[in-house]
């Protein structure tokens, strides 16, 4: 497929048309989504995107989950950072990032998606997966640094915004191409070995791929987006509506980074008596690279406790969970920070191999009375060959977002179960705060 025909699919597909599978998993990924975000309103980083997107991008437009209002640049702007906030949101292994984090802001941002169908609004959600996936995997191969996903979402959300805006295939090549040279290429790595609330950098994503579909239709000029058109990268673009990336993505069990969650995994497999955390005086953790640099072990923040992999596991083992409340009102729990203490990272070549497609990890725990507990080699649950089943989805957005939206929380998963027979408005309503 070359890049008129990627440009024509993108601009004729007709999202009402989406098939009964793919409505279902957009109706998956948009329940979690908003389960993620009603949890991270809970989150210091949550107050800090309102202030400022009030203060500095005013405007009419209704903010997700939160109070006050501002213009699409900063209704997206708003709903990427806090979507990103509670690091509990979908993702695509080969991509090493997220898309959905700045999709569903962009879509929710621009006042043309009031007129939508609960169908259309799907089918654009799906096609906003399609092109920010196939983006964030054609960056990767392209580029030798590490970014952060706002640098490949921003075309998935241009796109759609270009679709909301009736934009041409002209227009939309614009649009990409001003998404992918405003984009934020901010260094992954830098945020794993120092977290802070700069996070995955999908705020500005979204606030770019709106911004870009504005521009262009006003004329302003941006093309070629290079990670859509360079010779080097047409493999990843050729099936552009036959293999759906929609069914690729992962959902995770845990609010915390993916990469660590093989490690909870394998402590989560252990026999109930093995794991008892007066008994361990050493945990071993053997795992990938990437991994291994989720290094802080007492974290201060939420945003370290969500990057920590001793963290993560001392939660695991301590309380047989890994919750909200574990990276954010348990940081100063004196047990979790003497397990996590205990815990000794080591690199392991093999599960090096398998990343980024898979990700690994084995743990061996140190008993007091001399024994030594091996768990197998695990990895992290929610991907499409271990999938978290519908049950599990739905009750990790209850216990996101009830505790927040109270009953308005089975509305808004009503509303979702039978979308296609709703309009876009009925649903968006639910998202604003009274």
């Amino acid at each position: 497929m070359n890049i008129d025909e990627g440009l024509n699919w993108i601009s004729e597909v007709c999202p009402s048309q989406l098939d009964n599978a793919h409505l279902q998993q957009a109706k998956r990924c948009l329940l979690d989504l908003l389960g993620v975000a009603a949890g991270a309103t809970l989150t210091p980083l949550a107050e800090h995107a309102r202030r400022f997107t009030i203060a500095q991008y005013g405007g009419a437009r209704s903010l997700l989950f939160a109070e006050g209002h501002a213009s699409p640049c900063g209704v997206a702007l708003h709903g990427g950072w806090l979507i990103d906030a509670l690091d509990a949101h979908d993702g695509q292994a080969l991509t090493k990032g997220h898309a959905g984090v700045a999709l569903l802001p962009g879509l929710l941002a621009l006042p043309e998606v009031e007129r939508l169908s609960g169908r259309e609004f799907l089918g654009l959600l799906a096609l906003g997966y399609e092109v920010a996936t196939r983006a964030g995997i054609a960056l990767h191969a392209t580029s030798p640094d590490y970014h952060t996903s706002g640098a490949w979402n921003a075309l998935g959300v241009a796109a759609v915004a270009a679709r909301l805006l009736k934009l041409d295939s002209t227009q939309l090549h614009h649009a990409l191409g001003i998404a992918e040279f405003y984009g934020p290429r901010s260094q992954m790595m830098r945020c794993i070995d120092h977290p802070t609330m700069l996070k995955d950098g999908s705020g500005w994503g979204a606030l770019t791929g709106v911004s870009a579909a504005l521009l262009a239709r006003d004329g302003f000029t941006g093309a070629p987006a290079l990670s859509a058109t360079s010779p080097e990268v047409t493999q990843v673009w050729q099936d552009l509506g036959k293999r759906w990336y929609l069914h690729e993505q992962y959902f995770k069990a845990y609010p915390v980074c993916r990469w660590a969650q093989p490690a909870i995994e394998a402590i989560l497999s252990l026999p109930q008596d093995a794991r008892n955390p007066r008994f361990v005086e050493q945990i071993e953790v053997h795992t990938f690279h990437e991994a291994k640099r989720l290094h802080t072990v007492h974290p201060d923040t939420t945003e370290q406790a969500q990057y920590s992999l001793p963290w993560s596991v001392a939660c695991a083992l301590a309380y047989g969970r890994v919750d909200a409340a574990c990276v954010s009102h348990f940081l100063h729990d004196p047990r979790l920070k003497g397990l996590a203490e205990r815990v000794i990272i080591h690199e392991c070549a093999d599960f090096n191999q398998r990343f980024p497609a898979e990700r690994w990890a084995q743990v061996k725990l140190y008993l007091t009375d001399g024994r030594v507990i091996q768990s197998e080699p695990s990895e992290a649950r929610g991907n499409p060959h271990n999938p978290l089943s519908n049950v599990e989805l739905d009750n990790k957005y209850y216990r996101l977002a009830e505790p927040v939206l109270g009953a308005r929380a089975a509305r808004i998963h009503d509303t979702i179960s039978h979308l296609e027979h709703h309009s876009a408005h009925e649903l968006l309503v639910l998202l604003q705060t009274p």
